[in-house]
């Protein structure tokens, strides 16, 4: 083999691995935008920080939000959705991006109302078989204005949620709960 010979085979060598190089970079280039899109606009994990949604979800439940639905319609009552805390909960020093999880009690134009360990909808006491127990702080009757929403946690003497900071602007939900991954031994639809 003649030294150009030589020469040639090793810049042949030198650009399938240079090509190779580029393949993977260009794969992984996709693969992140990928998943970036995907988290952004159609589902993204999340993590359960605290008691506020027992018996339903469990400190350390790891969900799957979804986040398409709701470009759609509206959350529905007992919808159960992660979202950003509103101004109230800003100005308390919570930070924008530290989601909240709780159910959807009221739509816009309901009236919503605590009493006797029960919460009313629209004068009607709700059967909450998703319940803890019994909120035990009654509140008065409010409407929910329009474009908002009243969430309450499954834990009602445990939960910090609309009874104490108001309510929920529909630009603040994130998504529905839909899927709990983790355990294993309680994974499924929620």
């Amino acid at each position: 083999m003649t030294p150009q010979e030589s020469d040639v085979k090793q810049a042949s060598a030198s650009s399938k691995v240079w090509r190779s190089w580029q393949e993977n970079v260009i794969l992984i280039a996709i693969a992140l935008c990928l998943a970036l899109f995907i988290r952004t606009f159609i589902a993204e994990p999340r993590y359960i920080p605290s008691d506020s949604m027992v018996p339903t979800l469990h400190t350390g439940d790891r969900l799957v939000v979804e986040k398409i639905s709701y470009r759609f319609h509206p959350p529905i009552t007992g919808d159960i959705i992660v979202f950003q805390p509103p101004a109230e909960l800003q100005r308390r020093g919570y930070p924008k991006d530290q989601a909240f999880i709780k159910r959807v009690i009221g739509v816009p134009g309901e009236i919503i109302s605590g009493a006797n360990g029960k919460v009313y909808l629209n004068g009607q006491p709700l059967q909450e078989n998703y319940i803890a127990e019994p909120a035990n702080q009654p509140f008065p009757p409010v409407q929910v204005p329009e474009d908002n929403f009243f969430v309450m946690g499954d834990n009602r003497n445990d939960s910090n949620d609309s009874r104490y900071w108001g309510f929920l602007p529909r630009q603040n939900i994130i998504g529905r709960a839909a899927f709990r991954f983790w355990p294993l031994d309680r994974i499924g639809f929620i």
